[in-house]
């Protein structure tokens, strides 16, 4: 009767064991809600040309929000493309564009600066921060003749965290951790003109 009862303490507690190790490894994917999702994304013609309209999610990881406080400029990059699907080839970018902001702390004045190339704009919080930096309105200038009525496009939108840009000892710490590299995946959409 005692070999039977230590075998079943040893199977329960490397049930037990084994039950405790995957809620360690499980417990910090479903607590991980940092990042940048894409809420809204819209193609709109407004006269010759297009205007992009999105909206983000953006939420800075603990580790993010402590650097950027500590005086390390964070820069984003907005990428968007339009493309024209073909079937005998490859498919052909219309449009490629690109768009920096620059997330950056003062602590001597305590505000929040977002700059785009050369405007800039303080925040007393950084909540006030993101949620400007989150909506993105602007007007994507086509050359005539470059979108035709009659075709069906697929439009692409992602905005991440562009680690290139930071010191090079944020770099190296950025290569293998997740809390250094948030982003969206490329959202698609089809739109037709």
């Amino acid at each position: 009767m005692t070999a039977f009862s230590t075998r079943c303490s040893r199977k329960l507690s490397l049930f037990a064991a084994l039950a405790a190790l995957w809620f360690l490894l499980a417990a910090p994917v479903v607590a991980y809600a940092d990042g940048i999702e894409v809420k809204n994304t819209a193609l709109t013609a407004a006269d010759d040309d297009f205007v992009l309209q999105a909206e983000f999610g953006i939420t800075l990881t603990p580790t993010l929000e402590d650097a950027l406080n500590k005086g390390v400029s964070l820069y984003f990059l907005l990428e968007f493309e339009l493309i024209r699907p073909r079937w005998y080839w490859f498919n052909d970018k219309v449009i490629s564009t690109q768009q920096q902001y620059r997330l950056s702390y003062n602590a001597l004045t305590r505000q929040y600066r977002i700059g785009v190339g050369n405007l800039y704009q303080n925040f007393g919080t950084l909540a006030e921060a993101l949620e400007v930096m989150s909506r993105v309105r602007r007007r994507e200038e086509i050359e005539p003749g470059v979108i035709r009525k009659d075709t069906t496009y697929t439009a692409a939108l992602r905005l991440r965290l562009d680690v290139s840009r930071m010191p090079k000892p944020f770099q190296i710490s950025a290569l293998g951790s997740r809390e250094w590299n948030i982003g969206t995946d490329w959202h698609r959409w089809t739109v037709t003109p």
